[in-house]
């Protein structure tokens, strides 16, 4: 919602001091629908080109995120804290093998249907699962887990920052095409210079609306959604992130609390919950194993 905010208060910025200096909206008005017909299709165009069906799917998703933001928050982190517990301790107290229940049938696991949004979450499952599978394979090497799970992570990272490159690229585009729209514009000028020069005039104060309605898509709108979405996103692997920093903490041999609380300084510092909170939370959690 604060992107959509900013986005009407830059509108209002930009449109009331034109017209409060005297500027005609009547003008911008009557060109906008062609201009951005011209430029909107025009970059949608481009995103088809550019993209395949699962990566304009995904662009689209994106723009979802931008109104809803990160999904992760401080109860989210102290239920996948509270989860990696779980297993940790299970793990340490009664071996990998103990383990199997839960990650071979993760939808049948009392364990992740005690946490519904985690068990919901295909990424988080995959990883915590597959990790402790690979414990279980004796790849208990914590150097080697780590590296694995750091390369795993960053491919994770640049697949969800695709719809943000795409929409940085598409503000890039937008100021060229708003050249193409105002250089369509001045032809169609050029091809009416027997009309008087009233009406040529407010035919160039239409062209100039394209070149204005480049440059206003790609730096106040398409630029800085783009930042947005990248924020957002570098803030969710944050979570992930949290699942490899317990694992490979239990791997080099520290108690489940310890594991746990490496993970939790992983948190972003906004939604990190306290030592106490988590510490609450550890000592209510109630899983049959």
């Amino acid at each position: 919602m604060l992107t959509l905010a900013g986005f009407a208060f830059l509108l209002i910025m930009v449109f009331g001091g034109y017209m409060l200096a005297g500027g005609k909206i009547s003008i911008i008005l009557a060109a906008l629908p062609f201009e951005l017909m011209m430029i909107g299709g025009a970059g949608i165009g481009i995103v088809l080109m550019a993209n395949s069906m699962h990566g304009v799917k995904h662009l689209l998703s994106g723009l979802g995120k931008i109104i809803k933001g990160a999904r992760f928050h401080k109860s989210d982190y102290i239920d996948l804290l509270s989860l990696l517990y779980f297993f940790v301790r299970l793990a340490s107290t009664k071996g990998a093998m103990a383990l199997e229940p839960h990650i071979e049938r993760p939808t049948e696991s009392a364990a992740f249907q005690k946490f519904p949004k985690i068990a919901a979450d295909h990424h988080a499952v995959v990883l915590i699962c597959d990790y402790l599978r690979m414990v279980g394979m004796h790849a208990d090497d914590p150097h080697q887990i780590e590296d694995v799970f750091a390369r795993e992570l960053r491919k994770l990272v640049n697949e969800e920052l695709h719809p943000a490159h795409a929409m940085q690229s598409l503000a890039d585009a937008f100021p060229a095409l708003g050249i193409v729209a105002a250089v369509l514009g001045v032809i169609k000028t050029m091809g009416s210079l027997n009309e008087p020069p009233q009406v040529l005039g407010k035919m160039i104060a239409g062209a100039l609306v394209g070149t204005f309605l480049g440059v206003l898509l790609a730096y106040g709108l398409m630029g800085p959604i783009a930042s947005r979405l990248k924020g957002i996103v570098e803030e969710e692997m944050k979570y992930y992130e949290v699942i490899r920093a317990v694992l490979v903490a239990h791997l080099h041999g520290n108690a489940p609390q310890v594991a746990v609380e490496t993970g939790r300084k992983m948190a972003p510092s906004e939604h990190m919950p306290s030592f106490q909170e988590l510490e609450q939370a550890l000592q209510e959690l109630q899983i049959p194993t």
